[in-house]
């Protein structure tokens, strides 16, 4: 990902710059579906960075398998790495020559949502330290972080956690959350913290809500009470008169992006692979505002 800072003690940037800036250093998130590379491919312009989520009933195999294709399109591309579907260091081991092999420099770290693990690894941050002690490649290592908290644990232990494991990490990206001022506060309050890694604000692509609505009864989401609790917000604001649109929030966001004292650096949208609307959406605003 690429920071948005300006840096300097230059003029601060216009709000039509720094939303230009932001358009234009945006990441994406993708599931690992049959369709998904070719959706990529026509949809996708290369140098826009995307993640490509990991699910306990999928496993690993399939977010491996499409990172990889993806890298040899000449994408830059992290795969999600959930710990607790890791089996031991072996497994570990396997995983990074893999990655390293097929030129993909860059990971996120998460627990991932299985009830029982695999192996080894329980949590992100034990996987994170296995992966510093055993040696790596990657340049890029994200980690998760929560404007709005977690709704199975507590603040104290997210907090405890992210200062762990930033040691290891490169760049935060936050969870879903559809209010500015609360990412803001919470990016501030962090920083103050002293944890200096620069944050990227996970928001949603242009998401219908029949989309939405499908994809996540596909991952068995939406029976999952963890899946709900954990996006307090999501569900009903999408059932608002209008749906849900990222011109708001993004607007709202973006020209915090160059604000010291919250290390804000752009933004990871959560496409639920609705990459032709995002990237429509992406362009249409662009041409807006003048880039």
């Amino acid at each position: 990902m690429t920071s948005l800072r300006t840096g300097g003690t230059g003029p601060a940037p216009t709000r039509r710059q720094a939303l230009a800036q932001a358009l234009n250093a945006i990441s994406y998130e993708i599931l690992p579906f049959g369709s998904t590379e070719d959706k990529v491919l026509e949809h996708v312009p290369a140098g826009i960075s995307m993640t490509v989520t990991t699910t306990e009933a999928k496993g690993l195999g399939p977010t491996l398998d499409l990172a990889q294709k993806l890298a040899g399109h000449g994408y830059t591309v992290a795969p999600h790495l959930a710990a607790r579907l890791v089996r031991d260091e072996r497994h570990l081991i396997d995983i990074v020559a893999q990655l390293r092999e097929a030129g993909i420099d860059g990971i996120f770290v998460i627990a991932g949502d299985a009830p029982t693990p695999a192996g080894d690894f329980h949590d992100a941050y034990s996987l994170l330290e296995k992966l510093d002690a055993n040696g790596h490649h990657f340049t890029r290592i994200g980690i998760g972080g929560y404007p709005e908290g977690h709704g199975t644990i507590s603040d104290e232990l997210i907090d405890r956690a992210i200062d762990l494991k930033s040691t290891y990490a490169t760049h935060i990206v936050t969870q879903l959350c559809f209010d500015a001022d609360t990412t803001t506060t919470w990016a501030r309050k962090l920083k103050l913290r002293g944890v200096e890694l620069p944050i990227y604000a996970g928001i949603p692509g242009a998401v219908s809500r029949q989309k939405l609505i499908r994809i996540s009864a596909g991952l068995g989401l939406g029976q999952s009470a963890r899946f709900l609790k954990k996006q307090q917000n999501m569900l009903w604001r999408f059932f608002l008169p209008g749906g849900y649109s990222p011109d708001k929030l993004f607007e709202r966001l973006a020209p915090r992006v160059s604000e010291a004292e919250t290390n804000l650096a752009g933004f990871h949208l959560f496409t639920f692979n609705e990459l032709e609307k995002t990237e429509a959406w992406r362009r249409k605003l662009l041409a807006r505002v003048g880039s």
